[in-house]
């Protein structure tokens, strides 16, 4: 991930972590229903924001990139095959 990206990566975590910690003050002072709803809205779509930048980056710099030294440092050497697997597999969890 570029060090663009992981600024924006962590601002959008911490943005969320906020909202996570409104609906925690709201159920705590016992807020109407239909707002806390609203909230866990706004955080599941902020959520699902997050993972596509995620997969975004990853697939620019992890599998296009693949071998180029643009991979992220955890990344472990894999075949095209073994990419597109990978993708794949976070494909399915994160679309469920």
């Amino acid at each position: 991930m570029s060090k663009g990206g992981s600024a924006k990566i962590k601002s959008r975590v911490n943005r969320i972590a906020g909202q996570v910690a409104g609906i925690q003050r709201m159920v705590e002072e016992d807020r109407y229903c239909v707002d806390i709803l609203n909230q866990i809205a706004a955080v599941r779509s902020a959520l699902d924001a997050l993972g596509i930048e995620l997969l975004s980056q990853h697939l620019e710099c992890c599998v296009l990139g693949h071998g180029t030294g643009t991979e992220h440092a955890q990344a472990e050497p894999m075949s095209k095959d073994q990419l597109v697997d990978e993708v794949r597999t976070v494909l399915a969890r994160f679309l469920k």
